[in-house]
């Protein structure tokens, strides 16, 4: 593995570009829903990066192209975390895993290139960037779907950064999505219990690193920033912000500077959006609203953004990141919890983390429980992990087929190898739950009824000499049998 240092949103793109990774679109595209069907016909084609380089309305405007589609396919994000293009999911996780872990501090700088332009106030106008409707039933032009949101609790001083959902409201307004239970909505709550603005910075365009673990929780109490160093080898350079004193990445192409007032007479109308569910998330609801201060861009700005939604087929950015991030996360939490005999950890990029599947070497009966219960108390729960999955060793959890022959033939509902936990904390855009359940005004969260199928073998039969042990063996040959077919395979005519 070759460590690629730190590098801005251009190098990478010149690096995609160079592995045939990167589409650069030249035609003139419309921003309103256009940019949304190619990028999602390109998600499904599997295709490369895209950088749209003439976009409507904004041949003249401050920033005229946006990058897209960066972190949707294996290959580019194993180039990104410094691996080899072909490596496996597996080898990807146990990367993250040892990554997550670690931390180099940033370090602050006097300035950098995302201070070259600095517009401030009056001056401010979001329509200069050419943000996409991404998906036709949007609310509106979201500015905010791969922005690093940073933010700084007023009590510990220690900083995060967050992906949460924004669109432009005014032409100086962002109304977004920023839910309590989440770090970001933590520091929110903070502020509001203060009835203080709570400042804010809106990062977009960096090392698609700041991408991956933006959208990707951390351990509490550990900052992004830091782990960004770790798996970059450096510190990363940090600038202050122009009107309130947080840092954020020098060599960003755009940051956008603010306050929320937690007052809810500023709030906007803020939805609806096609989340990553693949559905539409919820429906337009007043919400809390970064009024923009201060945008300092480098010359020639890049947007980034991202086409969000899972369809089958069809992988997201998000998608790609969650099945390598929540996999490792998740595995990182139940060796914290002390759970023993976890063999391997996958999540389907289809579900997102919403569905996660563990194989273990099973050492007890209540293993399976034990591992549902350790994921679902974590922070990390918010969003994903509604319907946990386990298995014993000899299934592969990247496969579905294996799993699902372990859910038919080791699975029995009368015997709790199903089990519902009803009424956890969980997900605002989940479709399949009700939109009162939903209620972050009412509840502070979304309701989950979560879900364990516990597919391993039961030990729960009386042990047999005839089968070896306590449950029925396969029909996989004896070892000897398989050796001896391996010795004379040749003689058989096969190649």
């Amino acid at each position: 593995m070759e460590s690629t240092g730190f590098a801005d949103l251009k190098t990478w793109l010149d690096r995609f570009e160079a592995a045939g990774e990167l589409k650069r679109v030249t035609a003139e595209v419309n921003w309103d829903r256009e940019i949304g069907t190619i990028a999602r016909r390109s998600l499904t084609k599997k295709g490369p990066a895209l950088l749209f380089e003439s976009i409507k309305d904004h041949r003249a405007t401050v920033c005229t192209k946006l990058a897209t589609a960066l972190l949707s396919k294996r290959s580019r994000l194993a180039m990104v975390l410094g691996l080899p293009r072909g490596v496996s999911v597996r080898e990807l996780v146990q990367h993250v895993r040892r990554k997550n872990r670690e931390a180099i501090p940033p370090v602050e700088v006097k300035t950098g290139p995302v201070k070259e332009n600095i517009v401030r106030r009056g001056d401010v106008d979001l329509y200069q960037f050419p943000t996409p409707i991404w998906h036709f039933r949007d609310g509106g032009r979201y500015i905010l779907s791969f922005a690093g949101i940073v933010t700084r609790d007023p009590d510990t001083g220690i900083t995060n950064m967050g992906v949460y959902r924004g669109m432009i409201g005014q032409r100086n307004t962002i109304p977004m999505l920023i839910v309590p239970s989440q770090h970001g909505g933590q520091t929110f709550t903070k502020y509001i219990q203060k009835k203080q603005p709570m400042p804010v910075a809106a990062v977009m365009g960096y090392d698609p690193i700041m991408d991956f673990l933006g959208g990707s929780p951390v351990p509490s109490g550990m900052c992004e920033y830091d782990v960004m160093g770790a798996y970059r080898g450096e510190p990363l350079q940090l600038v202050r912000c122009e009107t309130n004193d947080l840092l954020v990445p020098a060599g960003a192409e755009i940051v956008m500077e603010g306050f929320i007032d937690p007052d809810p007479n500023t709030f906007e109308m803020e939805g609806a959006f096609g989340e990553y569910t693949g559905h539409t998330g919820d429906v337009p609801t007043p919400r809390p609203v970064i009024k923009v201060e201060c945008i300092t861009y480098r010359n020639d700005p890049i947007l980034r953004g991202t086409q969000e939604g899972t369809l089958p087929g069809s992988y997201s950015e998000n998608s790609m990141m969650s099945s390598v991030q929540r996999a490792a996360i998740a595995w990182n939490i139940l060796e914290q919890q002390g759970v023993p005999g976890v063999v391997n950890v996958h999540v389907h990029p289809v579900t997102n983390g919403t569905n996660i599947c563990v194989a273990i070497n099973k050492r007890y009966q209540g293993h399976a429980k034990q591992v549902a219960a350790a994921l679902w108390g974590s922070g990390s729960a918010q969003w994903r992990y509604k319907h946990v999955i386990v298995v014993d060793d000899d299934i592969d959890v990247s496969d579905y087929e294996q799993i699902d022959w372990a859910i038919a033939y080791r699975v029995n509902a009368g015997m709790d190898d199903i089990v519902i936990f009803p009424g956890s904390f969980g997900s605002t855009i989940d479709p399949s739950t009700p939109l009162e359940e939903r209620s972050i005004a009412k509840l502070g969260s979304g309701i989950w009824n979560r879900v364990l199928i516990d597919a391993t073998s039961t030990w729960m039969y009386e042990p047999k000499a005839e089968w070896g042990g306590r449950f029925p063996p396969t029909v996989h040959p004896a070892p000897e049998d398989e050796a001896l077919v391996d010795k004379r395979w040749p003689e058989y005519g096969w190649e």
